[in-house]
């Protein structure tokens, strides 16, 4: 696995010239002091980016030299009700990882270099106000019996982002001052460094996790799965509140003993203390034609995983496109088979959420 430092390396930084207005965006500049800087009307709509088909085939290389600075202009809340009670205006978008069935990707053309935000601070300042005005939770549900949840990391990877910025120590920051709000992330990257950023309890950091011999082939540019579950520990001992994802469950021949196998790996790894806060969502694939399309550019291999037309079956979006989703039937009888070895192997996880 590539180390952090490295994952991010960017030979060239497009940017809104107003983030040179912004403290962060200056630093951030400062950081790397060799990157060739091309100023562009908007972070998100960059025609070098998302109009050249031929792209796809140089997907790593894109995440890797490339970086995109930007303003972010919402600033609103999002209801969610499954990972989060809201998904907070996000303060990056894209990933230098590659997992091959991520879903930003769909929407972005054909490079998904990250694109990083510099103006924090407003977006901290819009969740804290939003909270305030929010009161006390009136009752318990299945994202946290007490705080109202932020996701703050849906469009990336908050440990990646860190490597880049003090965005995410900002956001863990924030969240301690904030009685009634919890911050949230998922992540597949373990970035010890955030370990250092004295979360209190205020910030939930979900790490996904699937088997490691499907892993090594969608996963691409991750931690591996063993170095995640180890970390779980660590975290909880750092004061954040760790839970898991189980996603994408990706269904193949022989997946049993796989996913068995991974349960009792998390079952012998962690602490009492991890365990007695451990809670998971578990979320089957969902795959996208377009998305199909751009791997065969340049991971085919994982399409043998992903693309199954023959256990699958169509459910057009509300945008229009073609998502690709296991069959109703089969997909309730592997869901629930996936149920009852968790519950066997983890009688302790409770599942926040499950589909």
């Amino acid at each position: 696995m590539a180390l952090p430092r490295t994952l991010l390396d960017p030979k060239r930084i497009y940017l809104e010239p107003a983030i040179r207005s912004y403290e962060r965006g200056r630093a951030v500049l400062a950081r790397f002091p060799d990157a060739e800087l091309v100023e562009v009307a908007s972070h998100w709509k960059i025609p070098e980016l998302t109009d050249d088909p031929e792209l796809a085939g140089d997907w790593l290389r894109m995440k890797r030299d490339v970086l995109v600075l930007g303003v972010k202009k919402g600033l609103t809340m999002r209801p969610n009700g499954r990972s989060a009670d809201f998904i907070a205006p996000s303060s990056s978008n894209g990933c230098a990882m590659a997992c091959s069935y991520c879903y930003v990707p769909r929407r972005k053309g054909y490079a998904n270099p990250v694109s990083v935000f510099v103006n924090v601070d407003e977006i901290a300042a819009a969740i804290g106000r939003h909270a305030k005005r929010l009161g006390v939770k009136p009752e318990p549900n299945t994202i946290d019996p007490v705080d109202w949840v932020y996701d703050l990391g849906e469009n990336g990877d908050l440990s990646l982002d860190a490597t880049v910025s003090d965005n995410i120590r900002d956001l863990v920051a924030a969240f301690r001052g904030i009685p009634n709000g919890k911050g949230s992330f998922a992540t597949k990257l373990v970035n010890r460094d955030l370990l250092d950023y004295d979360p209190q309890g205020r910030t939930r950091i979900r790490f996904s996790l699937m088997p490691e011999a499907v892993s090594k082939v969608v996963d691409v540019r991750t931690s591996p799965i063993g170095e995640r579950i180890a970390a779980i520990n660590d975290f909880v001992e750092a004061g954040y509140e760790v839970h898991v994802n189980f996603s994408p469950v990706i269904v193949h021949e022989g997946w049993e003993p796989e996913w068995r196998a991974l349960f009792a790996e998390i079952d012998g790894t962690l602490s009492d203390r991890a365990k007695a806060q451990l809670k998971c969502e578990i979320i089957m694939l969902t795959h996208n034609e377009a998305l199909h399309d751009t791997n065969l550019a340049w991971h085919p291999k994982g399409e043998d995983l992903l693309w199954r037309p023959d256990l699958q079956e169509t459910k057009w979006s509300q945008s229009g496109m073609r998502n690709l989703r296991y069959r109703s039937g089969w997909k309730r009888k592997w869901l629930d088979q996936l149920l009852a070895w968790h519950g066997a192997a983890l009688p302790y996880c409770e599942v926040r959420y499950a589909f």
